[in-house]
């Protein structure tokens, strides 16, 4: 197939949400985290994803964070709203209104809770990427959304003329291969522990939460992809193995990166929202026990983390609610 121009980056973080400990949206935290996470390799940010709280920040947040991302990169880095609605009317509006704001593209979760039918889900997709001028990655996560993208629908999806990517957290590599020789979409990784076997299967490149903590290596193995040298790749992803651990198998990663970051010293609070909640003390435990096998990754000295399991318990209740509508 021919290749797509890839309008997104290559090396994206599912960027975490800096809150204060009352559950507010620490701006200056934000800035100053992508301001990070860009200066460490990143060449494009999902704001409003998964990692980001999507499920609890009201529509104004979110747009500002797409206006606050376009500041802090000033070019430096692609800007990629995502999250969306499972009501494809509220998916509409909340896109165009974050292409006005500036976003670079959007990044489409397939709609969860409802549990469409492959006919209703090649709908809200066609139906959103209709509204806006943006590049579209679709998000494949039946993990969360209670339904998968089946093959045949992303095949016809492809077709749409913006729809280009696909974020993979299906963990399916043969369907991915399928999808890459029958099509020209790009995809992208959606599972940390798995973005060098994507890469080597021709992957475009990540979005990932454990790039939070450390985007110099994900650069790094990308860089070496792209230069063909999968030993230096390999090296890269062996020294991530206990980081990625640690930050995506004992709590919700975004919990988990909270914590690590704010151990570290990067952001001023580890606080999350209702539902979500911070690590019992089982599960720090197990988190620091993952991070005390961390070895010589770039960009990253844990001879300084400081966790505080006290500063991170329980979620918090923010004075305004996200809505749906």
């Amino acid at each position: 197939m021919a290749a797509t121009p890839n309008p997104f980056g290559q090396v994206l973080v599912a960027l975490v949400t800096p809150m204060t400990a009352d559950g507010e949206v620490d701006w200056p935290a934000v800035e100053k985290h992508m301001d990070r996470v860009i200066a460490d390799g990143a060449d494009g940010i999902v704001v409003t994803g998964t990692t980001g709280e999507t499920s609890t920040l009201t529509d104004a947040e979110k747009l500002k964070l797409v206006e606050v991302g376009k500041s802090v990169s000033a070019g430096r880095a692609k800007i990629i709203t995502g999250g969306g609605s499972n009501e494809t009317a509220h998916a509409i509006e909340l896109y165009k209104a974050s292409e006005k704001a500036g976003a670079d593209g959007i990044m489409i979760v397939t709609p969860y809770y409802n549990k469409p039918t492959q006919a209703g889900i090649l709908t809200h997709f066609r139906l959103v990427a209709d509204a806006t001028d943006l590049p579209v990655i679709l998000y494949d996560i039946p993990g969360r959304t209670g339904v998968p993208i089946n093959y045949e629908t992303i095949l016809r999806l492809a077709k749409h003329p913006n729809i280009l990517a696909v974020k993979d957290a299906k963990g399916d590599f043969s369907e991915v291969s399928r999808v890459l020789n029958q099509t020209d979409l790009l995809y992208f990784s959606g599972d940390d522990a798995n973005v060098l076997p994507h890469l080597s299967i021709g992957a475009s490149g990540l979005i990932g939460v454990t790039a939070n903590i450390a985007a110099a290596p994900y650069r790094a193995i990308v860089d070496a992809v792209n230069r063909g040298d999968l030993h230096a790749a390999t090296e890269q992803h062996r020294s991530l193995e206990p980081l990625v651990r640690a930050a995506m198998t004992h709590v919700p990663g975004t919990v988990a990166a909270k914590y690590i970051l704010h151990g570290l010293g990067r952001i001023n609070s580890p606080r999350v929202r209702l539902p979500l909640v911070g690590p019992e003390e089982w599960e720090a435990a197990k988190i620091e026990d993952e991070l005390a096998l961390v070895r010589d990754v770039v960009g990253v000295d844990f001879s300084n983390f400081r966790p505080d399991r006290n500063a991170a318990a329980g979620g918090a209740l923010p004075k305004v609610h996200g809505t749906t509508r």
